[in-house]
Formats: structure tokens, sequence, C-alpha cells
């Protein structure tokens, strides 16, 4: 056999193995969205049964609520104003819950990761328990964590940064160790030489390297978490969901407070994202 016959079996080779991947990456494609189907499909049925067979039903009823709000809002369109300073101090209490809970979980977060790392952890056989760690605590949802701490500690905003930074530190530990894994060890090699400390490895080797990718997804964590803590209110942990929940509840009458307590929130969420936004692109591409 010459070269020139042993180079097209070769090419064969290589598309027949291409062809094969592709069509089984077809497959598990297909399964996946034949089993996504037959669950949105069950999980309607569970929905319909739960509701007495009227949940279909209901379907056509959904826009009724957003139609009360905004009638009611254009009706009441000049108490608007000042609902939306009435609920300031109230939003003013979610920021802080978003801030001290991204603060804190980023820290826990940061130390997490670092402990995580293979090649930077002092306890490289623990690892493995660091990582669990972090997947246990942003696998259980803050609403779950929110409403056992409300449960021993009352209500207030305290359960709320508590359940929020919890779920912070896992999530900031899973990125974080994954920007750590990256770093040029030749910092850290030249540091250990001269007896720097595990802490002063990490501080002056690692953190300038890590810091703008930190800083960045804390950013958009810092958003995230605002959303948590508007949501966390309406199980009595305080800030502006709590509020919210309140002018829900009372219906016809205070619908234009419930729409001036959407504006204020919308707001919020729409000018942290933008600002978090570009100060993470000036971090990412300078300029």
């Amino acid at each position: 056999m010459t070269l020139s016959d042993s180079a097209p079996q070769g090419t064969d080779s290589i598309r027949e193995s291409y062809l094969a991947m592709t069509r089984r990456k077809r497959m598990y494609s297909g399964i996946m969205l034949l089993i996504f189907v037959v669950l949105f499909i069950s999980g309607f049925q569970i929905a319909q049964d739960r509701n007495a067979g009227g949940f279909i039903d209901g379907l056509p009823q959904l826009p009724d609520f957003p139609a009360s709000v905004l009638s009611e809002a254009i009706e009441k369109a000049a108490n608007l104003p000042g609902h939306i300073v009435d609920v300031l101090p109230a939003l003013l209490e979610t920021v802080n819950i978003a801030a001290v809970s991204t603060l804190t979980g980023t820290l826990a977060g940061m130390m997490l990761a670092l402990l995580a790392t293979r090649g930077l952890a002092p306890w490289p056989r623990l690892t493995g328990v660091f990582r669990r760690l972090s997947d246990i605590l942003r696998a259980v949802p803050e609403i779950v964590v929110a409403l056992v701490l409300i449960f021993v500690l009352g209500g207030g905003p305290v359960p709320a940064a508590i359940a929020i930074a919890l779920h912070t530190a896992g999530a900031m530990g899973k990125l974080f160790s994954e920007v750590n894994e990256n770093v040029d060890q030749k910092p850290l090699e030249g540091l250990a030489s001269v007896g720097a400390t595990w802490g002063q490895r990490m501080w002056l080797g690692v953190i300038p390297q890590v810091a703008p990718n930190y800083f960045s997804y804390a950013l958009l964590r810092f958003e995230i978490n605002i959303r948590a803590s508007a949501i966390l209110g309406f199980v009595g942990a305080g800030g502006i969901g709590y509020e919210l929940k309140n002018a829900m509840t009372f219906g016809q009458g205070k619908l234009d407070e419930a729409a001036g307590i959407f504006i204020v929130l919308f707001a919020t969420i729409v000018f942290f994202d933008q600002i978090s936004s570009l100060i993470r692109n000036r971090l990412t591409y300078g300029g």
C-alpha cells in the first residue's frame, strides 16, 4: 500500500468518526427534548389536578390582574409620585440587604474558591470537601433558607441577608475557583522561594491576577441579589417586596400603590444593571 492509498483511508476514518459523533449528539439532543416535553406535559397535568381541573380554564384570566393594576394606576396617576416617595425607605432596605449579602457572600466565596482550587489549596486532600460545600450552598434556594431563618429569628432583613449571602458564597465559590485555575504559577513560586506564607502567596500572587474577574462577577451577583431580596420580601423578610405583597393582598383600591412599587423596582433594577454593566465592560475591555 502506497502513501497515497493510506491517505484517503485515514480521511474516510476521520469522516466516519465525525458522522458517528454527530449522530450521537443528535440522538442525545432528541432524548433530552423528549424528556423535556414529557415533563412539561406532566407538569401541566399536575397543576390541572391540584387546581381541581381549573388550571387550564383559568389561563385566559391570566392578564386580568395586570390589566386591573394598569387601569387603576391610570385612574389614580396623580397619586403615583406620592406612592413612589413612600416606598423609597423600603427600597433602600432592599438595596442594603443586597449589598451586605453580596459583600459577605463574595468574601466567603473567595475563601472557598482558594481552598477548593487544585494547586492553590493549603490542604489538597480537602479540595473536594470545599467544592461539595460550595455545591450545597448554591443548591439550596434562598427562599428555603430564608423561611427557616424567619421561623427561628423572626421576620426582617437579617434572615434575608443571611440567606442570600449563603447562596452567594456557593455561587461565587464555583465561579472564582474556575478563575483561579487559570492563574500564572510563577509569582507564587517566586513568593514561596523567599519564604512567603500561604496567605501572603494568595494575597500578593493570586488576588492581583484575578481581581478584575472577581469584581466583575461580584457586580453581576449584586444585580441578582437585588431581585432576590425583593422576592424574599414576599415571605416576610422586609424591603420593597414586603410592601408589594401588602399592596397586592388588599387588591382593589391599593393596586395603584402596587403599580408605584413596580415602577420603582423596575427602575432600580435597570439602573443598577446599567451601572454594573458599564463597570464590567471597563474592567474587561478597558477604556
